[in-house]
């Protein structure tokens, strides 16, 4: 049982105990709708944007994409450690959201309005509020994604807050899915549909944000408030779990956003040659992107079943199937409804990668204060998030790549002509060889990830033996911290 130590919160809650409310599952799940408007709207269409409104070469995309992701990688470190050094009447996590949240939703808006002449004047915009997005969204991301191993310490309750999570993003992708993407193929001015969905989701994704702000809270008890740097890297560096966690999902991150990246195409190209109408940009970004509206409320029932790694091992080989089968039915078969079925297999796949990721990130942070005596979840998730961000951006500048090496030329799109047959399958090709491909690395990584159901319920029964003897975690664990290895996570049920 347990408070938060210079917070708001006084309630007396057990962390262990399932206890999170219908209506903070709802509010934490529109935090990441929040989120994933800025997210989603740059991920599923900005490359879109660049190429087809702003006259971007997509090599020139490519490099703009993979550039800014790893500037975000570093500056969710930075944002990190800002959140491990706060600590308001609020709580640790929560003030971010209250802080940050409407000027990420103003850059967004910047990003998909250029209002500048000349080739390099729009790369520098386009660079320039691309960057300064993806600096907000570190600021608002990393602790709204931290506060979920602050709420609770149930495995249950945390499948459910990822679940809502995943819901919840969903619920943007949806909305981008029916409102905004029929448009990129049947509307006469792009520039204004783009600019004025922004405004809109600036107005919406306040309300969504403030939402998640005042319904949530902090319970778990920490031994340290305020980190130190050394502190900081030493809890990382010797997390082996959450290293594993993290290449993992830079493999799977990479294989998501070639096809989040190239959605649009897919359906007006390659799956447009075997139909008339703007329907398809919708179904394609509903099955794929928004998956996980629909299948983010299994994540907790495989968490029962299968346990978290294995839910994980088995997604990333049917996302790799999935992607096999597009090619097979849209390249050799030419085949609209089995296209459609292999896009489903990948989109239903990833959606579940995504709930199970958000789950196992919140146990390495017990993990890593069971190792090192020391809770620093800023740490932990802007750690997990550094890599994701360097396989988001990957992923998109491959996706840019796809359109280089098929040789895509966007004037045709704005004549009303078709891309050739040629590069057309270039394009289904580079897709199914880039996205199948990550989400087989990424299996393989987590195949040795040792934070089995059974394991991290025996640290966790450690951790709370040990507060409730009043025995300090630091002292009792420092010789393993320092001197211990990756086998430390060994122990009876670590195996999968």
């Amino acid at each position: 049982m347990s408070t938060v130590k210079g917070g708001a919160t006084t309630a007396v809650v057990d962390p262990l105990k399932p206890h999170i409310k219908p209506k903070t599952l709802i509010g934490y799940g529109m935090g990441d709708a929040g989120c994933n408007i800025a997210f989603q709207m740059t991920g599923l269409f900005l490359l879109v944007f660049y190429t087809d409104v702003v006259g971007i070469r997509p090599e020139h995309s490519a490099i703009i994409f993979l550039v800014i992701k790893i500037w975000d990688a570093f500056a969710d470190l930075f944002a990190g450690r800002m959140v491990d050094s706060t600590m308001t009447r609020w709580g640790k996590f929560r003030p971010f959201i209250l802080w940050y949240s409407v000027p990420l939703l103003l850059s967004n808006l910047l990003c998909f309005w250029i209002p500048v002449d000349g080739y390099g004047a729009k790369l520098a915009w386009a660079t320039i509020s691309y960057a300064l997005m993806g600096l907000l969204y570190s600021m608002v991301n990393i602790p709204y994604g931290s506060l979920a191993g602050a709420m609770t310490q149930n495995p249950v309750d945390r499948s459910k807050l990822a679940a809502s999570r995943m819901v919840g993003s969903g619920f943007t992708i949806l909305i981008l899915a029916v409102v905004l993407a029929p448009q990129i193929k049947a509307a006469e001015n792009l520039q204004t549909t783009f600019l004025v969905t922004a405004l809109i989701f600036l107005v919406v994704g306040t309300i969504f944000f403030m939402t998640c702000f005042l319904t949530t809270e902090e319970i778990v008890e920490r031994e340290v408030e305020k980190v130190t740097l050394k502190e900081t890297v030493m809890t990382v560096g010797k997390n082996g779990p959450l290293l594993r966690l993290c290449l993992s999902s830079l493999a799977y991150l990479t294989g998501q956003n070639v096809v989040s990246g190239t959605a649009i195409y897919v359906a007006n190209d390659m799956l447009g040659k075997m139909t008339t109408g703007n329907w398809m940009a919708t179904v394609v970004t509903i099955i794929t992107t928004g998956a996980v509206l629909y299948m983010g409320p299994f994540g907790p029932m495989l968490t029962k079943k299968l346990g978290k790694k294995r839910s994980f091992l088995g997604s990333a080989l049917l996302a790799a199937a999935g992607a096999v089968i597009f090619w097979i039915a849209n390249v050799l078969l030419n085949n609209l409804a089995l296209s459609l079925i292999g896009l489903f297999i990948v989109g239903a796949s990833m959606a579940m990668l995504n709930t199970m990721t958000w789950a196992l990130e919140a146990d390495t942070v017990e993990y890593g204060e069971w190792k090192t005596g020391i809770r620093t979840e800023g740490a932990t998730y802007s750690a997990f998030s550094f890599t994701r961000k360097v396989g988001q951006g990957i992923g998109l500048s491959l996706s840019g790549l796809v359109l280089s090496w098929s040789l895509y030329d966007a004037g045709l799109k704005k004549q009303g002509l078709p891309q050739s047959p040629e590069t057309l399958n270039s394009m289904a090709m580079w897709f199914v060889i880039f996205a199948a491909g990550c989400f087989i690395i990424a299996a393989l990584i987590m195949a040795s990830y040792p934070l089995t159901e059974t394991r991290f319920q025996e640290i966790m029964r450690d951790i709370q033996d040990r507060r409730a003897k009043g025995i300090h975690l630091g002292a009792q664990t420092a010789q393993r911290a320092h001197g211990g290895t990756d086998t430390d996570a060994e122990g009876p049920g670590s195996q999968s």
